[in-house]
């Protein structure tokens, strides 16, 4: 049965996460049904990882099989017709019937956006860490020991089902856009709420005055309950981008406009 691989881009703020679950919506499930809706026939779409309750993706990706007439523009097209506004398929390609949108991506990334002030409008789409000054150029100065290959085992929340807590973290970008912090990861993996632990443990230790030393003990201690280590809100994170190997995804999207 012919594979394909599609490109996503969600708001998170009404979703329960990416994963499916009984009685709650999920964007995986709400692909799945369009997928039903299409073909009639019950169709499992696996993505390149999940997302937590409201966090958002600019680009997700996800696989599934589809044996229907159908070319691949006109399934792009109709699957949009049955999804809500606060999710599209943003692109399709046809890829090799073993590939896998999980096990084969080798680099993921993401953003943050924390505010420096909540407000109604940026509620649900920044984080904001209540009565904690930001420092960029502190934050800056401490982010670059997080780069490279660590053990973010205290910078993770603890999974026993994810005995490797090794991730090699390629770029770690910090810039001031006024009214909030941008934070820009890519690296080959990440653990769970691993982004988010970073983004509110830099803030933390900025705003108590504490050095780079510190951010070295706490990286070695492997001790995911660290009191000093905080987890900024789901709001503000997205995911940015997947890469897989020998596939040019920008290439020969079959893409729409929306």
């Amino acid at each position: 049965m012919p594979r394909y691989l599609i490109r996503l881009m969600y708001d998170g703020a009404g979703f329960h996460g990416w994963q499916k679950q009984s009685g709650r919506r999920s964007v995986q499930g709400d692909v799945e049904q369009a997928l039903l809706l299409c073909s009639q026939m019950k169709t499992a779409v696996t993505g390149s990882g999940r997302t937590d309750s409201g966090v958002h993706a600019l680009a997700q990706y996800a696989h599934f099989d589809y044996s229907g007439r159908m070319t691949p523009r006109q399934l792009l097209l109709a699957l949009n017709s049955h999804l809500a506004e606060d999710v599209r398929i943003t692109g399709i390609w046809p890829v090799a019937d073993d590939f896998h949108a999980r096990f084969q991506a080798c680099k993921r990334s993401y953003s943050y956006l924390l505010a420096r002030e909540k407000t109604p409008l940026n509620r649900l789409y920044m984080g904001f860490l209540p009565r904690k000054q930001i420092h960029v150029e502190r934050i800056a100065r401490l982010s670059e020991i997080l780069l490279g290959s660590h053990d973010f085992s205290s910078l993770s929340k603890d999974n026993p089902d994810v005995p490797n807590h090794v991730c090699d973290l390629s770029r770690l970008a910090v810039t001031d856009q006024g009214g909030h912090l941008s934070f820009e990861f890519s690296a080959d993996r990440f653990l769970h709420n691993m982004v988010r632990r970073i983004v509110g443990t830099l803030v933390n230790l900025s705003h108590q005055g504490l050095d780079a030393d510190l951010l070295k003990r706490i990286l070695e201690e492997r001790d995911p309950r660290q009191k000093l280590v905080i987890t900024a809100p789901a709001q503000g994170l997205y995911l940015a981008g997947v890469s897989y190997p020998r596939l040019q995804l920008d290439a020969t999207p079959v893409c729409v406009e929306w």
